[in-house]
């Protein structure tokens, strides 16, 4: 997964790094930041498909708004990337399309 850090982080202070995998790669992210700040700092677009046409899509709002963000975080899909802060061990994966309904309830 090559990075092209056009999302970049700012200077701050000393956070503890964690280490993710996204889409079968490992990825340090800092300890507080947002799964979908790790992803796009990573450099994959997109970050879901859509269910109708396969389109992807990408984090636009970053605050819980818009769900553009949604991805599949530690088996649970829908999970919006924004919203979720990154912990140690993390693994997250592209939603492709709609996910399957399956007897769980939400």
């Amino acid at each position: 997964m090559a990075a092209d850090f056009s999302f970049n982080r700012l200077p701050c202070n000393e956070r503890a790094e964690v280490e993710i995998t996204i889409e079968g790669h490992k990825v340090i992210a800092l300890e507080g930041e947002t799964v979908a700040a790790a992803v796009m700092h990573s450099g994959l677009r997109p970050t879901r498909t859509t269910a109708v046409s396969g389109t992807g899509r990408a984090p636009y709002c970053m605050m819980g708004v818009c769900f553009e963000c949604l991805m599949n975080i530690d088996g649970k899909p829908n999970t919006q990337a924004c919203m979720t802060e990154v912990s140690e061990g993390m693994v997250i994966t592209v939603q492709q399309g709609a996910r399957e309904i399956g007897g769980d309830r939400l």
